[in-house]
């Protein structure tokens, strides 16, 4: 039987805040174990929460920029469970009544086309500790529990059950966290925890609309993992239903290197976690004036600026995706390309200056106080006006890294002339022919493609000093003059 999967993911987002949720202990990755605590977040009698505005405003923003309807009233609930990492035996979180609703994400698909990802909702709530739990034979045969994490700001974003396939589902991944960096509310490592993504998964015959047993994964610690980790699943359910069987609800875990899933536990539902209104909260007010500055500092958004570069500088949408990847990126561009550089910017950062920042593990802010954006530009205006032969062009840019300095005062530095002038590249032009009499009767003959052999030769002589055109310009004059047709 023909089947389609039909697949919701639910998005945990660790706000870059200084403090947590509901208290003042600074948030700070890999900090000794339980020395950022207080009261309020190992929840201790009599400690009352009081919540970071910092947290709520970025998530209006994310709100925002995805489209949502804002609450002008939302409400904290208590989610109650027991697990040694959440020292209170309940979750503040949001349920009933949260922040954001509705919204949808944009994804760019390739061949496939584009589409929106519709969202249910957008709440806040608090993350819970951490456990670590024995591995290994010879650990010692106990879980011990770093409390840093419990209370750190979370935004859970929740889809609706419209995804398809497993590459869609990475895509939105890809996207959300392109997001969440350009609007500098997370850092959306997932290797770090600040993005996690739990995936609920289930098959219905195709062209039916009723949905079919669902099943939670789990542990999905890598956008790739999470691709993989549901294609896994969609083939568990595949063999499941071919052989008769049927779909149980539950909670599966995925282990990414062997490719492998297990049941963790059957699934709960909303009533398992006996919600209500959290008490030592009033409930949080927006109002028209705190949405209305959120909504004014939501930059451009980078699939809106990756469609700009196309129209304004005449790239291709590779080159843009690439740009508007990252928003110091896309911003560095803009400052240095113009309609008649566009192509030209876009080659020398995309391959060049991004190779350097990978090699040297460079943020974008150190590439820029050592190359203003200034001095890129006149660099790139000098290669275009063909004023850089190639190889010297790359070697300009190599010494523009570490050294101050414009384009003419770099080669007067380093004793480099550029050989532009037909005077100085003549007599080059004139002994490259005498000594290769073979290729200059080819191109005699009609082998035009032999006419770049020469260029390079001459190039060769000149130790990629000469400009490459006006080579070529000369060495037709001089072949026209011996008599070639």
């Amino acid at each position: 039987m023909a089947r389609e999967a039909v697949i919701g993911l639910e998005c945990h987002i660790q706000l870059a805040t200084r403090t947590k949720m509901f208290c003042g202990c600074p948030v700070e990755f890999g900090a000794p174990p339980n020395s950022n605590v207080c009261p309020v977040c190992l929840g201790l009698p009599g400690a009352l929460p009081r919540t970071n505005r910092a947290a709520v405003d970025a998530a209006l923003r994310l709100g925002v920029a995805l489209g949502c309807s804002v609450r002008e009233e939302s409400e904290f609930a208590r989610k109650n469970y027991f697990y040694p990492d959440m020292p209170k035996d309940y979750q503040i979180s949001q349920y009933e009544r949260p922040l954001c609703e509705g919204g949808e994400v944009p994804l760019e698909l390739g061949a496939e086309g584009s589409r929106a990802i519709a969202l249910t909702r957008i709440h806040l709530e608090e993350d819970a500790g951490k456990s670590f739990h024995p591995e290994r034979h010879g650990d010692r045969r106990f879980s011990r529990v770093d409390f840093n994490r419990a209370g750190v700001p979370l935004l859970e974003l929740v889809t609706e059950p419209v995804l398809r396939t497993p590459e869609e589902c990475f895509a939105f991944l890809t996207t959300l966290r392109r997001l969440v960096r350009w609007l500098a509310i997370s850092d959306g490592d997932m290797e770090k925890g600040q993005l996690r993504c739990d995936a609920n998964v289930s098959l219905r015959p195709l062209g039916e609309t009723t949905l079919g047993t669902k099943t939670e994964l789990k542990n999905l610690n890598s956008i790739r993992g999470v691709e993989r980790g549901i294609a896994a699943e969609i083939a568990r359910q595949q063999a499941v239903l071919d052989s008769g069987e049927r779909i149980e609800q539950a909670t599966l875990l995925y282990d990414a290197d062997r490719d492998a899933l297990r049941v963790m536990r059957s699934k709960e539902y909303a009533h398992d976690y006996r919600y209500f209104p959290e008490p030592d909260l009033p409930r949080l007010r927006v109002d028209a004036a705190w949405l209305a500055d959120a909504r004014a500092r939501v930059p451009e958004l980078p699939w809106t600026r990756a469609a700009r570069f196309i129209a304004t500088y005449g790239i291709p949408a590779y080159d843009a995706g690439v740009l508007a990847d990252a928003r110091d990126v896309a911003d560095y561009y803009e400052a240095v390309a113009s309609p008649a550089t566009g192509k030209l910017a876009s080659n020398w950062i995309m391959t060049e200056v991004l190779r350097v920042l990978k090699d040297r593990d460079w943020p974008v802010a150190e590439w820029e106080a050592r190359v203003p954006t200034p001095r890129l530009a006149g660099f790139l205006e000098r290669v275009a006006a063909k004023g850089l032969p190639g190889p010297l062009a790359k070697q300009v840019f190599a010494w523009m890294i570490d050294e101050p300095g414009d384009v003419d005062t770099l080669l007067e530095r380093h004793g480099v002339q550029v050989q532009g002038s037909a005077d100085e590249l003549r007599p080059l032009v004139r002994a490259v022919l005498a000594e290769h009499p073979g290729p200059v009767a080819q191109y005699r003959a009609g082998r035009s493609a032999t006419l770049g052999f020469l260029v390079g030769q001459v190039m060769k002589k000149s130790g990629g000093q000469a400009v490459p055109q006006t080579v070529q310009t000369l060495l037709l004059e001089e072949l026209e003059r011996a008599g070639t047709p």
